[in-house]
């Protein structure tokens, strides 16, 4: 098997905070990410697939029909957003969390990617220089 990732880039703004908690016990928990006025990042997001290349084309997958999935249900949906406010389809009951989030990229492109003939592997979101987080799908990897 060969697994073949893609990277793409956004920026968003989002604010994790509990509406059933005090302030303090807000920023106690989610310390500067619970900024009242929000707070933003310049994420990258990376997408691996797995399979065979095809014996025709090399391709695991086309990289350009995974990038197109991942700038229309992803990269578009969220880029220059405030994941809070302004993406339907991310649950607010949710903390928009890079955990979370990454979750939530997998269950917006997972399907896309398996009819095309290659298999989601992980989703990778990198939230800093210094925090990401990755997906391997309900049953994860080993």
């Amino acid at each position: 098997m060969l697994y073949l990732t893609r990277r793409e880039t956004f920026n968003a703004a989002h604010k994790l905070h509990n509406p059933d908690w005090s302030d303090e016990k807000n920023k106690a928990t989610f310390g500067k990410c619970s900024n009242h006025n929000w707070h933003g990042h310049n994420y990258e997001l990376f997408v691996t697939v797995v399979g065979e290349p095809d014996p025709v084309t090399g391709f695991v997958m086309d990289a350009k029909v995974l990038s197109t999935i991942v700038k229309k249900e992803i990269v578009d949906q969220v880029d220059h957003r405030n994941i809070n406010l302004d993406v339907e389809w991310f649950s607010s009951d949710l903390q928009p969390t890079t955990e979370n989030l990454a979750r939530a990229f997998w269950n917006r492109i997972e399907a896309l990617i398996n009819e095309r003939g290659a298999q989601l592997y992980c989703v990778k979101l990198k939230e800093t220089e210094n925090i990401f987080a990755e997906y391997f799908g309900p049953q994860g990897r080993k």
